[in-house]
């Protein structure tokens, strides 16, 4: 089984064990030499062929944030050097990243204006950047080159050049933000001399037996920015110039094309690697962006069109992914969902990351789960609740080696993620309660469905070391006249039991929920798989017998504020946004409800004019409200509670919230069961509430 993925393969000197690479991720604990290597140790234990690490920059103008590592910098050198020597030890592979932001780099993190190959501002920075001089541009050539250097005399096992994704290097090769007319700009062979120029500085460091791999930008997705047949032209000469591997990534962080977010179909990006791998003959290349199982990584490379697959985030969402594949234990990896939540939105914020779905992710010394760490002396403990909180709460307390009975009251675990699964670009949030469903029973969890919780139970519950209340949330009933009529659902009668009749649909509330409801609505089936339809949509490709959507609502969305979608996370947002208006989704912001019809909402829009919208079905996605009613029942027993999730704060769902309160409700009630079954207990509940 996965015999592709799980073949031995080389780039350069470097034999690896496997063809699967964790890709670099900015984890925000770069200067934490334990942090960092705790996190890489794991991934290494855990399979991966070849780690590469975050960013490490080669200035600081070229920084991405105040959290990145400065391989040229002394003081960088110890956690680095700690990393390299932890997956050493755990008989891992990695690579260095060396970066430079250029114009994607921010005055506020070192009080440097960014630099660029021409001084042509960027929608990501707020801080136009000034256009390197010659000076400058030959120092950054013997950063990079010094930094290559010092990765190898950290012990690194080769290093990879971050030349994609809208960063310094890609910027030199695009006639988009390179408009130089000096040798280093014009036409696409000195728009190519900065790469190409750092790579043989680099050889000249570190000689031909020291890997080098580039990141190149398989494409753009920018307008009027580098060509496929030049993009093609540049992998040939970085072949040409004795590069070891090129990793193809897609897209600048400007693009208007979705690259990484839940709707993009798993996959679709493979067809611009493989194009590069057509160009560049036998030099290995390496696919990346949304490959999120072994299952797809070993198809992909079953294929021959590429060498070696990059996995990045699911390398978070499972440290394990490639181990348990190898053992034939797939069912039990906890699948990346591509939220972006606790990743990609905390790194541009300059923050350190981890994974809704893993919140032990990047906190392993917080949490540590080990053989070494579970109880002498298992305790008993009740979850109530199987949603988000409740399944990461009994799954880590069952880790830590206690026995744990969970109580849903539904008769299936996944709470709101058996809504969410229904959306479109997010049926991988079914594999989450997959991934839990097959945990909790491989770890001796006893998992009672259909069982309520009532205040009869008040006895039972007080033979438990402790209790967490994981219960969630109820749809919250709007005051307004018409709420009751016929015509009217909540969103969870929408999405779990398909109750919306009729072709136009009004959703009074837009917030995340309001915005699933509506993208599931208006979605439609279409007459081609969901890769071909996704390239059309985007403009990437048309499918030969053309594109028919049947089965779209006529949606209207409301909102009280002035935002749609205002809690959903910076990289997913505009993304879902533009899908919804693509799909004809009316928006009506700043919106005052009067009253719901039998057909439809009167409501006055911004301008203060009355207003009334037809509708066959309203659904009311107007937020939440805690389900905590056993609270009272649990409080008075005198055992160490903790309440997670929304059953403690309903104000905006936030399932990274819910899945790390599981984790530390897991973790601080299993520190305080021998206090109390040492006549402590009272204290020990009081402390938890």
């Amino acid at each position: 089984m996965f015999e592709h993925a799980l073949r031995a393969g080389a780039i350069g000197t470097l034999a690896l064990p496997n063809r699967i690479i964790m890709g670099s991720m900015h984890l925000g604990v770069e200067s934490e030499g334990a942090a960092l290597a705790a996190f890489y140790a794991e991934r290494a234990r855990g399979g991966a062929g070849l780690i590469v690490t975050g960013g490490s920059s080669v200035s600081r103008v070229g920084a991405g944030g105040r959290n990145y590592s400065f391989i040229n910098d002394s003081a960088g050198a110890p956690p680095l050097r700690r990393a390299v020597e932890a997956v050493h030890d755990a008989n891992g592979r990695i690579a260095l990243q060396l970066f430079h932001a250029g114009r994607y780099a921010f005055f506020a993190s070192f009080g440097l204006q960014p630099v660029a190959p021409s001084a042509v501002a960027s929608r990501f920075s707020p801080d136009p950047p000034h256009a390197l001089s010659e000076e400058e541009i030959l120092a950054t050539i013997v950063d990079f080159a010094r930094g290559a250097e010092r990765a190898r005399a950290l012990g690194f096992d080769a290093v990879e050049v971050m030349a994609s994704e809208g960063y310094l290097l890609n910027q030199f090769v695009s006639p988009l933000t390179n408009r130089r007319e000096d040798a280093w700009g014009g036409d696409l062979e000195r728009r190519m001399k900065l790469p190409r120029a750092v790579l043989g500085a680099i050889r000249e460091r570190v000689g031909r037996d020291f890997p080098v791999i580039f990141r190149i930008s398989g494409a753009d997705l920018m307008k009027d920015s580098t060509s496929d047949e030049e993009t093609l032209s540049f992998a040939r000469a970085l072949a040409s110039d004795g590069v070891d591997a090129l990793n193809v990534g897609i897209g600048w962080h400007e693009s208007p094309i979705p690259t990484v977010q839940q709707m993009v179909p798993n996959g679709v990006w493979v067809r611009v690697a493989a194009a590069v791998k057509s160009a560049v003959g036998d030099l290995p290349v390496i696919a990346s962006n949304r490959i999120n199982s072994l299952a797809m990584a070993d198809g992909v490379l079953a294929a021959g069109s590429v060498d070696f697959v990059s996995m990045a985030r699911p390398f978070l969402a499972d440290a394990q992914i490639v181990q348990k594949a190898a053992r034939g234990e797939a069912a039990l990896v906890n699948t990346c969902i591509a939220c972006n939540q606790a990743c990609l939105d905390r790194s541009l914020l300059d923050e350190p990351i981890t994974c809704m779905v893993n919140p032990r992710a990047v906190r392993e010394l917080e949490f540590p789960e080990g053989v070494e760490d579970r109880a002498h002396e298992p305790g008993r403990f009740a979850v109530i609740g199987g949603g988000p909180a409740g399944m990461e709460a009994a799954r880590a307390l069952a880790a830590l080696g206690h026995r744990v009975e969970l109580f849903e009251a539904d008769a299936e675990l996944g709470g709101q993620f058996r809504m969410a699964r229904r959306i479109p670009g997010k049926h991988d949030f079914g594999e989450t309660i997959r991934y839990f469903t097959n945990e909790l029973a491989r770890l001796g969890v006893i998992v009672r469905l259909n069982h309520r919780i009532a205040a009869g139970d008040r006895s039972s519950l007080r033979a438990f070391d402790g209790i967490v209340l994981a219960t969630g949330v109820v749809p919250r009933r709007v005051a307004l006249a018409g709420a009751d009529l016929p015509n009217v659902v909540s969103y969870a009668d929408a999405l779990l039991h398909d109750r919306v009749s009729g072709e136009r649909v009004a959703i009074v509330g837009a917030g995340g929920i309001g915005v699933d409801v509506a993208h599931y609505l208006s979605y439609g089936e279409a007459n081609v798989d969901e890769s071909t339809r996704f390239l059309y949509e985007q403009g990437l490709a048309a499918p030969e017998a053309g594109l028919l959507v049947v089965g779209r609502k006529e949606v209207a969305l409301f909102r009280r504020g002035a935002r749609i979608g205002e809690s959903i996370g910076k990289t997913t947002r505009w993304a879902v946004l533009g899908a919804l208006r693509s799909a004809g989704v009316q928006f009506f912001t700043d919106a005052r409800y009067e009253v719901i019809l039998a057909d439809g909402v009167r409501f006055r829009d911004a301008a203060g004019e009355e207003r009334v919208v037809r509708a066959d079905t309203v659904v009311i996605a107007a937020g939440q409200e805690r389900n905590d009613a056993l609270l009272s029942v649990i409080a008075p027993l005198a055992v160490p509670y903790r309440v997670v999730g929304g059953a403690k704060d309903a104000a905006e769902l936030n399932a990274v919230r819910a899945f790390e309160e599981g984790l530390r409700a897991a973790h601080e009630l299993a520190s305080v069961k021998e206090p109390r079954r040492k006549g402590q207990g009272r204290d020990a509940a009081h402390r938890l509430r």
